[in-house]
């Protein structure tokens, strides 16, 4: 990666489907589920829920993320906070997601900030590096064909 903010990965991606169908996809459990991870999802300011993923033990990550919905604007931003389930795992994860939804032509320009990376610690700086490739590639092409699949409403 190429940025110079060690605390932040940042993804700008264009996806050709309007804002009502990509906010659905970031915010309804069963499609959350398809392209990020299962959990409660719930869109309400307070609520916690649970995410379970692979384990990765060169980040230091249980695998399981404790989530909460910090703030949201209806078609707009969704910010959820991350945290490592595991109070003992070496990568301390504490993490703040926030995705903008910008209309763009016939479609919708998804902003990902992924903020609060340790800059001095290596194991976060490794997760920042993987979890950024992450979010690029394999998290947006999942997105986007989970929206390809998705009956407009």
């Amino acid at each position: 990666m190429t940025e110079d903010d060690l605390t932040t990965v940042r993804v700008d991606q264009f996806l050709a489907h309007p804002p009502r169908k990509v906010w659905r996809a970031l915010t309804e459990p069963d499609l959350l589920a398809q392209w990020l991870m299962p959990g409660d999802f719930r869109l309400e300011v307070g609520h916690r829920y649970t995410m379970r993923a692979q384990a990765m033990p060169a980040t230091g990550f249980s695998g399981i993320v404790q989530a909460e919905v910090l703030a949201f604007e209806p078609e707009r931003m969704l910010r959820i906070g991350w945290r490592d389930a595991d109070p003992a795992s070496p990568g301390r994860a504490d993490w703040t997601i926030t995705w903008t939804l910008q209309p763009e032509g016939r479609g919708t320009r998804l902003f990902l900030v992924h903020e609060g990376f340790d800059p001095d610690s290596p194991i976060q700086q490794r997760a920042r590096t993987i979890m950024g490739g992450g979010w690029r590639s394999m998290a947006m092409r999942r997105l986007d064909e989970v929206l390809h699949r998705l009956e407009p409403r």
